[in-house]
């Protein structure tokens, strides 16, 4: 641990080793710090039961604390003024697009994305470039979001998660297709 702790709200934790992030409450809570997000990309790194005693230290201390698996799935939450605040001022987290279409030669296909929000890695402005001119069937969709996920460097693991039965970055790649779908509802 450092000697310091910067004068900070929020802190966000990754890779550290299950012993300093099992003390880190602690030392965050003496620092003044208010909140802990610890992204889980690998289960191997935060599994469940070391989770769960950061989360009840954190509890213990009053620290805002989220655990998102993926880092992309960080939402916004009400009993979390913090952490919210992170989400909706940084447009990190969960993404959030808005995307137009346009019907060209009988076909609808998207036309533009804007990113309102996105993923923390940085791979839904990546995603949302390769979706200009793609049409908006299901399974052309698909297979371009897949391809542009599968190609960004996603900071989530391949390895089968065994809570989730999945790995990480599939649960990563399954969130923009989600969104993608939710923008493209929305827009019609």
């Amino acid at each position: 641990m450092p000697k310091t702790i910067p004068k900070v709200d929020l802190c966000v934790a990754s890779g550290l080793h299950k012993d300093l992030l099992l003390e880190l409450p602690v030392h965050l809570e003496r620092a003044g710090v208010k909140g802990l997000i610890v992204p889980i990309e690998d289960f191997n790194e935060v599994p469940s039961g070391l989770k769960r005693q950061v989360e009840e230290r954190c509890v213990e201390l009053g620290l805002e604390q989220a655990f998102p698996k993926p880092f992309c799935s960080l939402e916004p939450f009400k009993d979390k003024p913090l952490i919210s605040r992170f989400v909706l001022e940084l447009g990190v987290g969960r993404p959030k697009l808005e995307v137009s279409t346009a019907k060209r030669g009988g076909r609808e296909v998207i036309e533009a994305v804007i990113v309102k929000r996105s993923a923390p890695c940085g791979s839904t402005w990546y995603v949302a470039r390769k979706l200009t001119g793609v049409e908006t069937g299901r399974d052309v969709l698909y297979d371009v979001i897949a391809k542009a996920h599968h190609s960004y460097p996603c900071t989530a693991t391949m390895n089968v998660d065994p809570e989730t039965k999945e790995p990480i970055l599939h649960i990563a790649g399954y969130i923009i297709r989600d969104e993608v779908e939710k923008a493209l509802k929305s827009g019609r």
